[in-house]
This record gives C-alpha cells, structure tokens and sequence, in this order.
C-alpha cells in the first residue's frame, strides 16, 4: 500500500475520511495531516477499537478507494 498517496492528497482525503470515521473532530484530522500512524492512535482514541481491527479497517478503506 502506498500510503504518500494520502499524504500528498490530506486536503483533498480528509473530508473521506471524516465520512468514514465520524467521530473524528477537525481539530484531530488536522493534527493527523495524512500521517497513518497519527490517524491510527485518533480512531484508537475515539472508538476504543484494538490496534489490530484498526489497521484493518484502514487498509479495508484505503482499498475502497476510487485513486486517481
């Protein structure tokens, strides 16, 4: 997986994101900036989900996506 696509794109992606996990606030998705690891710890944060079904569900939805 070539997450620098979503580094590159955080601007575009973000508003996906937000559809996708909710409960994440503007203030958390501009302090994760596209970055994987920051996105995992704020779901993590949010939800209480395990890191394991957290990567999952990252990977399920980065493959989801329509890339340009």
């Amino acid at each position: 997986m070539d997450w620098n696509r979503v580094e590159g794109n955080w601007k575009q992606i973000k508003g996906k994101v937000k559809e996708k996990w909710g409960k994440l606030k503007d203030d958390d998705v501009n302090v994760i900036n596209g970055h994987r690891e920051q996105l995992e710890g704020k779901i993590q944060q949010r939800y209480g989900f395990a890191k394991d079904q957290i990567r999952k569900d990252i990977d399920d939805w980065y493959s989801s996506q329509k890339w340009n």
